[in-house]
């Protein structure tokens, strides 16, 4: 599985961070930095639930 993010409509809400904290990382101010990435196995649903929760859909899964 596939996330991207797209770093210009992420809002800084830490959304990802908070429900999938082993998938997603964020700087002090709660943006998304990491771009294109591949989750580890076994990660799947939660980077699902990260990407879901974030208000301004700004990741995407592939």
């Amino acid at each position: 599985m596939r996330i991207s993010i797209d770093r210009e409509r992420c809002q800084g809400h830490s959304m990802c961070v908070v429900l999938a904290p082993d998938v997603y990382r964020v700087t002090d101010e709660g943006y998304n930095e990491q771009g294109d990435f591949d989750v580890a196995p076994g990660q799947e649903d939660l980077a699902r639930r990260g990407a879901g929760a974030c208000p301004e859909r700004a990741i995407t899964v592939a």
